[in-house]
């Protein structure tokens, strides 16, 4: 019983440092400094021609990021799933990023495989993403990625 009592207890103070190992991450943190410094121009939105789709902003990655263990907040714009989980994602900035035009820049956008699934019902607000970050592009109809996530955690957004 003692030794039950005992794992038990270890168990619960390794949670704690399990949060711990994932780096609050920040969205300018995945953009370069030097991208900061001198953004590129956006492109211009033709609002007389119905068809015209303005490019995707192309942004450049942070090298340093790759590997990292981060927890990023944002969107999520839905990929892969069923009608009760999501298993791929596109986590954004900002909400409706990928429903306008155009998206983000692409190292603005990170393609989060999330093979546990996050409950649909979950995510139509703000949530926190935990994961290993990696510099891999991902590519979609709906837009271009220029980091890759494999996610561990989803979790509602709170302060």
């Amino acid at each position: 019983m003692k030794l039950r009592h005992t794992l038990f207890t270890l168990a619960l103070l390794a949670v704690p440092a399990l949060a711990d190992d994932y780096q609050l991450t920040e969205w300018d943190d995945l953009i370069p400094l030097e991208e900061q410094l001198n953004p590129p121009p956006f492109p211009e939105v033709d609002h007389e021609d119905e068809f015209a789709i303005p490019a995707q902003p192309v942004g450049k990655v942070v090298p340093a990021m790759n590997g990292k263990k981060v927890r990023l907040p944002g969107f999520v714009v839905p990929l892969e799933g069923d009608s009760e989980t999501i298993t791929q994602f596109f986590l954004v900035p900002y909400f409706g990023a990928c429903i306008h035009v155009p998206p983000p820049p692409t190292n603005q956008i990170v393609y989060v495989n999330y093979p546990k699934g996050a409950r649909v019902d979950d995510l139509w607000d703000a949530v926190w993403v935990a994961g290993t970050l990696s510099t891999v592009s991902a590519s979609n109809d709906i837009a271009d990625a220029a980091y890759s996530l494999e996610g561990v955690s989803v979790e509602p957004y709170d302060l």
